[in-house]
């Protein structure tokens, strides 16, 4: 694999940055790794262990290297499934293998949803989709509840509360003040209001991912060839039950990756999950 080499691509309302890892004299599709919001940096340890393929990661739009110019203050699943149907055309047109990772996971089956030509094994790990769970109108009170708070207050206390709700196990509570409340300080997170809403993950994404259902006759109708993915240590966690939701709803069991909802990252963010054995899963998933 050659170190990567960043492209931009116009598209609409946005620029979109991606690097591409060349490996020379494979005959495997090339692997798109993605998430949302989390940028390309996310994946430079996982794409590590996959140095036989050729390997693709971006920065969705509003994100990292990814300008907006559309005005907007929310994208869609839609809209970036748009993004990396454009995206898999600049590099080829596919069909692609995509490992794709929580709100990346949401994306990625809406274009498989819209495009199934141009994907042919997706592996949508932990998708946080609300609207799959047993509990779902408590799950969007509580989302509804954190975004209400970034409004009211800013980014600290949401993303204390972000944090909180991501790792709370089982269902919700009927009100969501009877949940913990967490202490952004506690957490290391900014307790004073800088003004700003344009958060990638409390602004832009957010209620649009979770709130988003997917179009599962379609997916049940694609060519492409369907894997959700769970974490072993974060049984109970909203993606994971969003996943196992997901499968369920496809008439398909999910496959279980090592470790928790980030588990395929080094220390890209200072919380390493077991990107080795999560890579050997994952390869041993691609190629069954």
């Amino acid at each position: 694999m050659t170190e990567p080499k960043t492209h931009t691509l116009e598209v609409p309302g946005a620029t979109i940055a991606y690097d591409v890892r060349e490996a020379e004299g494979t005959t495997e599709p090339i692997l798109l790794m993605i998430g949302s919001p989390m940028d390309a940096t996310g994946f430079t340890t996982l794409a590590g262990h996959f140095a036989d393929r050729t390997v693709v990661t971006y920065d969705p739009r509003g994100v990292g290297r990814s300008k907006r110019t559309d005005g907007l203050a929310e994208s869609t699943p839609d809209l970036h499934a748009d993004d990396l149907h454009r995206l898999i055309d600049a590099i080829g047109g596919g069909p692609v293998d995509v490992f794709a990772s929580s709100g990346g996971a949401v994306n990625a089956l809406a274009l498989v949803a819209r495009h199934p030509e141009q994907v042919r094994t997706l592996v949508a790990h932990e998708p946080p989709v609300a609207k799959v769970l047993p509990d779902r109108d408590r799950a969007l009170a509580v989302i509804a509840d954190m975004r209400q708070t970034y409004e009211r207050e800013g980014f600290g206390p949401a993303m204390a509360k972000f944090i909180a709700t991501t790792s709370h196990k089982g269902e919700f509570p009927a009100d969501p003040a009877d949940l913990p409340a967490p202490d952004p300080a506690a957490m290391g997170l900014p307790t004073a209001d800088d003004g700003s809403r344009d958060d990638p993950l409390l602004g832009q994404n957010l209620i649009t991912c979770t709130h988003y259902e997917p179009d599962f006759d379609a997916l049940r109708a694609a060519s492409t060839r369907i894997v959700i993915g769970v974490g072993a240590e974060s049984e109970g966690e909203m993606a994971h039950r969003g996943g196992e939701g997901v499968a369920d709803r496809l008439g398909a069991k999910p496959v279980t990756f090592p470790s928790n909802h980030g588990g395929f990252m080094g220390n890209e963010f200072g919380m390493p999950g077991q990107p080795e054995a999560f890579a050997t899963t994952l390869r041993q998933v691609l190629t069954t």
